[in-house]
């Protein structure tokens, strides 16, 4: 239950106290808000007194009389524009007119109730008012939280592509200057880097591509039958080298033909991500299984490694964006940090499910586990 507040701003004490008394049992109520709305009903008899409650309660709609002792009605109005507050303002009065009317719109009115009204009248007026208020403000806040997290995502965007960069900048200059010679076999290692640090800022534009097209909304373009140990190959054979290069030996331990409709493109960015992290967080002489198993309802996924494995408070931060595993053993390993959260998202739009089972220093398993008849 969200509470918003009104005040009645009025010097007849019979309309303030009907306004209570209508509104003090309703609720509004509507499928794109996730809980109904009260209200809480604060009165005022004068201008005066009417902004001091202002300033001190913050009220979400003010029903505002013009005929008032003291400062008028517009004058409360005006006030409440001049500070910029997030108050919807109706004014309720008996004596409107065009150049009031006109006045009071200019300085932020909403709306205009005339005297006498009836309780279908108030209650219909803000109802309305109340469902423009949510959206509005639900509005502000979805505005809000985008700007922050482009914010964030432009911020580690820029310092993931900036670092290679600058050091790729670093080693030609070196070279551009013969800071070693003449001899290109000197530059060499600094070469092997700056095609390290290449790879790296392709792996993180492909990674981004693939995020853009699962973020877009759009669903999966190319459903068909698909043989998931096939792919599952292809992927390991993608691996291969790098495997070799680390002493990792890859294991796939199905042998049959595992089919079930799916993106191939999709189930693929999957292998490739566990296959290629099973790999990277791995040790030198270690191994790599990957297990595909057919049940009733599900196709299920596993790949297990015998790495440097996980912590359960680096568990809990494996799937966010840009979020990549840092301490003593993991210093020297590079990545986008967005592999797993991509394949997190894919396995949502699946409707499957992903278990992380790890131990420091002796290995980690994923398993994922897709519904059969899932419709993305």
């Amino acid at each position: 239950m969200a509470e918003y507040k009104i005040l009645v701003v009025d010097d007849e004490p019979g309309i303030r106290m009907g306004t209570r008394r209508i509104l003090q049992n309703f609720k509004v109520d509507y499928p794109f808000m996730d809980e109904h709305i009260e209200f809480v009903v604060l009165e005022a008899a004068t201008g005066e007194d009417g902004i001091e409650i202002i300033d001190r309660e913050m009220p979400d709609i003010i029903l505002l009389d013009n005929k008032l002792p003291g400062i008028q009605g517009v004058e409360v109005l005006e006030y409440v524009k001049k500070k910029l507050y997030d108050i919807v303002v109706v004014m309720i009065t008996s004596y409107a007119s065009l150049e009031l009317a006109v006045k009071a719109t200019r300085d932020g009115a909403y709306d205009f109730i005339p005297k006498p009204f009836t309780p279908q009248e108030l209650r219909g007026s803000i109802e309305n008012i109340t469902k423009q208020l949510f959206l509005k403000r639900m509005t502000q806040k979805m505005n809000k939280e985008g700007k922050l997290i482009r914010f964030q995502f432009l911020s580690v965007l820029s310092h993931e592509l900036k670092a290679p960069i600058n050091a790729i900048e670093g080693y030609v200059k070196m070279m551009n200057d013969r800071q070693f010679g003449d001899d290109m076999a000197a530059y060499q290692e600094m070469i092997d880097r700056m095609q390290e640090r290449i790879k790296g800022m392709r792996s993180l534009i492909m990674d981004l591509l693939d995020l853009t097209k699962i973020e877009s909304g759009k669903p999966v373009q190319h459903l068909e039958s698909v043989n998931i140990t096939g792919i599952a190959q292809i992927s390991i054979d993608t691996m291969r080298p790098y495997s070799i290069q680390k002493d990792v030996d890859i294991y796939l331990n199905t042998k049959e033909k595992i089919m079930m409709d799916a993106d191939p493109n999709e189930i693929e960015i999957i292998f490739n991500n566990l296959i290629s992290n099973a790999v990277k967080y791995n040790r030198n002489g270690g191994r790599v299984d990957v297990f595909i198993e057919s049940k009733k309802d599900a196709v299920v996924l596993q790949v297990s490694d015998s790495g440097i494995g996980m912590t359960d408070e680096e568990k809990a931060r494996l799937f966010q964006d840009f979020v990549r595993i840092k301490n003593q053993k993991t210093k020297n390993i590079t990545g986008s940090g967005l592999g797993l959260s991509i394949l997190k998202k894919i396995v949502d739009m699946y409707h499957g499910e992903i278990d992380v089972q790890s131990v420091p220093d002796k290995g980690t398993t994923f398993t994922i586990t897709i519904p059969v008849n899932a419709q993305t």
